[in-house]
């Protein structure tokens, strides 16, 4: 269905050690893709990708862009989506590019300057259960103005407004469905903390606190939590040895 995210990304100076980090945080193992082109490695739940691996490309870190995860939008077809996308003062960065047998997609940013990708892809599988450890349960903008991204995204995917959370001084949080019938994630404006506005990916674990011995061990770093969340729900947000920003969501401390 266009407007759900499919698929994510992570873009790393280090994949060896990136390809073990999460292996061992999330529990994903990892297959190389067979390509002419760039490096390309699957992260696995059984015999199932969930997302991507691959090295920052040089135009991107010329650019002074950094180690980052990436989500994929499903549209019908990317490159009217890359025109409408443009139309309403998005920008699109590269392609849409066709991998042959595989998909079709293009790199995009809203009129905030956060990065996604759009993607038609050219095999379907079937949803995994929600919540199942290892996939990616929640999606989480920090927008510059969230009010503004959420029209932006209504207009071109979609999606509808959920509950409202207040949150006191932090502002609004606006959760969001993508289609079915439970939300997918939640908006919210930025913190100063947060330099620019960009998407966020929650994975799902077992156990918040052991999860969160296994991102500090593998050399990475633990910004917020665990905090408990409505579900009830304990999440923490974490950054990955080389710089990539992630957090994690369990049912269970």
């Amino acid at each position: 269905m266009q407007g759900k995210f499919f698929w994510y990304d992570v873009m790393t100076t280090d994949t060896k050690a990136a390809a073990k980090f999460y292996g061992d945080v999330v529990g994903w193992t990892v297959q190389a893709v067979p390509s002419p082109g760039p490096e390309y490695s699957t992260f696995n739940l059984g015999a199932r990708g969930i997302a991507g691996l691959m090295p920052l490309p040089d135009d991107y870190a010329k650019m002074g862009g950094r180690p980052a995860w990436m989500g994929y939008i499903l549209v019908d077809d990317v490159d009217a989506m890359a025109a409408s996308i443009q139309a309403e003062g998005g920008k699109l960065h590269k392609g849409p590019i066709t991998v042959p047998g595989i998909i079709r997609f293009a790199v995009v940013s809203d009129p905030q300057g956060a990065g996604f990708m759009i993607a038609a892809p050219l095999v379907n599988d079937a949803p995994l259960a929600p919540g199942l450890p290892g996939t990616i349960g929640w999606h989480e903008f920090y927008a510059g103005d969230w009010e503004a991204a959420f029209a932006f995204y209504e207009k071109l995917f979609g999606w509808t407004k959920a509950e409202t959370m207040d949150m006191g001084p932090m502002g609004k949080y606006q959760l969001f469905k993508t289609g079915g019938e439970y939300p997918a994630g939640g908006m919210m404006n930025k913190p100063p903390a947060i330099p620019v506005p960009h998407w966020s990916f929650y994975f799902n674990v077992d156990f918040i606190d052991a999860a969160g011995a296994r991102v500090t061990a593998g050399g990475g770093k633990i910004l917020n939590g665990p905090m408990g969340v409505p579900g009830p729900m304990w999440t923490l947000n974490c950054m990955d040895p080389h710089g990539a920003a992630f957090s994690l969501v369990a049912p269970k401390r």
